[in-house]
């Protein structure tokens, strides 16, 4: 009763500073080393893993596959990851996700090119990449969760929003790492061996981030619903009941996503592509517009969700989908420019806009379902939109790159990707903001009650 209070008078629980460094901490060492790959696949993966073209953008576009493979596994891992995570907790599970994503990165970086291995090294680049993106997909929901369900009710999109910054922090950090090591070294040495060091680096990290989060807890509302869940002998709910009983909250939850996602990895990995491969402009330059771009918007995710608390998740999401619009339309006529400082601006901006779409969503997400089933409503939302989303994104834009020869058809694709989304969450999702997540789960009981077979339980 002393944490509901809390939560009912606005008061986070005692030890609330630790579950929020907690869950941050895993979730930046998790997002760096994503990023550490999405980065390298723009700027190395290429030319060593997937040589033989004249044209500099096909060794992009399949290094891009290679990145898409990592989408591709993180629904797998967000369901697997899900399911026991709604059984057992959400604390064990995360351990283990941070341990296999640390392994698998650090691999990486241990893996010969094409030159030496052969198609094996390609084989065994999507083969770490895909544990790396199983383990991610089951990294956001376990920290957004191990955050939400602690928070109280009318500051839950402020302190949700913190594990959404970690993950703009994760790659300032990876951005720091890789604008460092191209300081210190030619372009040669970087793009032969130098690359590896901040996948190495990664181990660091992940011990960094294990013992930070080794000492939180789950949240007691999730202990207690555990523990009314076998009094009542209730079933363990899966995938199934999260689709037959929840589907408007599916939809409008994949939908927020679906906009997103696309807008960010269009500005945090095509942009790399595009202003390197098709701008000439240094790698180095690129990396501190990225750098810049990543502090800013770690900074507005956290002003994103204490706005979200004043005027609601939906009018925020509404406010960075219309303000995406019109961004989108300049962004590309931005970077012809090809001066720093109307570039870095229009890096800066279009991550705020993406800040006021993704910050609110871990609190959002978070109240569309009850506890019971609340890690793999957030997890498949969350991960199967990606690979509809991100993961196509930069592939997407640097196809249509290379057959047009223009940007406009990129502008036009983000456009449409943020009409359809804007639209789809307007319609489909129902305001959440300061909702009681107990409250949730006694209508999500009496709703299931309601319609048991005859004879059932009750």
């Amino acid at each position: 009763m002393a944490t509901m209070d809390a939560g009912m008078r606005g008061v986070p629980p005692a030890g609330f500073r630790k579950i929020i460094a907690g869950s941050m901490a895993g979730t930046v060492a998790e997002w760096y080393e994503f990023f550490i790959y999405g980065t390298a696949a723009s700027l190395v993966f290429g030319e060593l893993f997937f040589p033989g073209s004249d044209n500099p953008l096909d060794g992009v576009i399949a290094a891009f596959a290679t990145y898409a493979i990592g989408f591709v596994a993180r629904p797998v891992g967000g369901l697997v990851f899900g399911h026991f995570g709604d059984r057992y907790g959400r604390k064990q599970l995360l351990q283990i996700s941070l341990l296999l994503v640390g392994a698998s990165t650090f691999l990486m970086g241990c893996l010969p090119g094409f030159d030496t291995w052969g198609y094996l090294a390609p084989v065994a680049l999507v083969t770490l990449r895909f544990v790396q993106g199983f383990a991610v997909g089951g990294e956001w929901g376990g920290a957004v969760l191990l955050v939400s369900e602690h928070s109280p009710d009318d500051r839950r999109g402020t302190w949700a929003a913190f594990p959404q910054a970690a993950v703009p922090l994760g790659n300032l950090i990876a951005t720091i790492v890789l604008l460092s090591l191209n300081a210190v070294m030619s372009q040669d040495m970087f793009l032969t061996w130098g690359w590896r060091i901040a996948f190495w680096l990664s181990a660091v990290i992940i011990i960094v981030g294990y013992y930070v989060r080794k000492n939180i807890e789950d949240a007691p509302l999730f202990v207690e619903a555990l523990e009314r869940q076998k009094e009542r002998e209730e079933e363990q709910a899966g995938l199934r009941e999260l689709l037959s009983r929840h589907p408007r909250q599916v939809l409008a939850g994949m939908a927020a996503r679906f906009g997103d996602n696309t807008l960010y990895y269009l500005i945090a990995t095509f942009t790399i592509t595009y202003l390197t491969v098709s701008k000439d402009m240094s790698s180095q330059t690129v990396l501190l517009l990225m750098l810049i771009g990543n502090a800013f918007q770690t900074g507005f995710m956290i002003l994103a969700g204490y706005v979200s608390d004043r005027i609601g998740r939906r009018p925020t999401y509404l406010l960075g989908g219309v303000s995406g619009l019109a961004w989108a339309v300049g962004y590309f006529f931005a970077l012809e420019t090809a001066n720093f400082w109307v570039i870095l601006a229009a890096i800066v901006v279009g991550l705020g806009v993406h800040a006021m779409l993704y910050a609110p969503l871990g609190a959002m997400l978070s109240e569309m379902f009850p506890t019971r089933v609340r890690y793999t409503g957030v997890s498949f939302c969350y991960q199967v939109t990606s690979i509809f989303a991100g993961s196509l994104a930069p592939i997407i834009a640097a196809l249509l790159l290379s057959h047009f020869g223009s940007t406009v058809p990129i502008t036009i694709y983000i456009l449409v990707v943020l009409a359809v989304s804007t639209t789809t969450v307007f319609a489909a999702y129902k305001e959440t903001s300061g909702a009681s997540l107990r409250a949730i789960d006694e209508q999500d009981h009496s709703a299931r009650q309601d319609t048991a077979p005859v004879g059932a339980a009750r």
